[in-house]
């Protein structure tokens, strides 16, 4: 059974309810499509804002928090043109958005790690130029060990020989000798790809293990595929005899004295310049026997000489 409110009951609860704010009025704008722009701007509709106070009107807006979610849902989120198509969904700018390619590193790794590579390339390009280089220069150096000097000891020329009585340095009396004589020879380099620099060690003339007369080849250069005559002069002038020169003194007096001729030839090839050089040595020795009482060159037979 329902029970009507008596005029003096709504009275009552009219007068102890407190007074409510009126209500706020919502509203809704309309923008015309793009679609529809070419259509009269009449049929557009557009909702006349009402506001409830000044503070809610354009010349005052709102900073707060309600203002920026009702903006950021008035343009988020997908929306469709009057023609049906679905639109893409616009930032809080207006933009349309978009997907973002996410980039896992910095441009910086990237030239690091090309800088590496070409760093590791360079180096592993020299160390293999270096191999490649070695490996030639030790091909060549191995093919150009074989094209040793050959030496040809021709003859010995006897111009002055002396020998008598006389004291040393320190005043002790010994037999001395002194002896002025040419040697010659031919020294041949077989090489066709270098030359060859020639030098030697001193040239002796040995009695008794003892070098009466000395001399040296002059350094020099000899082409490739080339024949050369060397001259030496070897000399001796009051060379003490000591304890040989009881054998000697008979000998001095117009008969035969046996030597012994003993050097070394240095050859020095540069195949490649000075990063590749080859380097002979050949030790010669002559044994021969000199007659005082004659001037005629003595010829040494090559088959008497040892050369190694």
């Amino acid at each position: 059974m329902m029970h009507t409110k008596s005029e003096s009951d709504v009275t009552s609860l009219a007068a102890s309810s407190p007074p409510r704010s009126p209500k706020r009025q919502a509203y809704y704008v309309q923008s015309p499509s793009r679609d529809s722009h070419d259509e009269d701007k009449s049929s557009s509709m557009q909702a006349t804002p009402v506001y409830n106070s000044p503070m809610e009107s354009p010349s005052h807006p709102s900073y707060g928090r309600h203002s920026r979610a009702s903006s950021a849902s008035r343009f988020s989120g997908t929306f469709r043109s009057s023609s049906g198509r679905k639109a893409r969904k616009r930032n809080d700018k207006g933009w349309p958005e978009c997907n973002v390619i996410q980039e896992e590193g910095s441009y910086d790794d990237l030239d690091d790690d090309r800088g590496l590579s070409r760093r590791c390339q360079f180096v592993i390009a020299l160390l293999s130029f270096v191999l490649l280089f070695t490996v030639f220069s030790l091909i060549i150096w191995g093919a150009s060990r074989p094209y040793k000097p050959d030496i040809v000891v021709k003859s010995l020329s006897v111009l002055n020989f002396f020998s008598g009585e006389g004291t040393d340095n320190t005043g002790v009396p010994t037999k001395m000798v002194t002896m002025n004589c040419t040697l010659k020879m031919n020294i041949h380099n077989p090489a066709s790809l270098f030359g060859i620099h020639v030098s030697s060690s001193a040239v002796n003339l040995i009695f008794s293990e003892i070098a009466i007369a000395t001399g040296q080849v002059q350094k020099y250069y000899q082409p490739r595929k080339s024949n050369h005559l060397v001259s030496v002069i070897l000399q001796g002038e009051k060379v003490p005899l000591y304890g040989a020169g009881a054998g000697f003194s008979v000998a001095s007096n117009g008969g035969p004295i046996p030597l012994t001729l003993d050097f070394i030839i240095k050859a020095r090839g540069e195949v490649i310049g000075k990063l590749v050089r080859t380097t002979h040595y050949k030790h010669v020795s002559c044994p021969l026997i000199i007659d005082t009482s004659k001037t005629k060159p003595i010829k040494i037979l090559q088959k008497s000489c040892t050369i190694t």
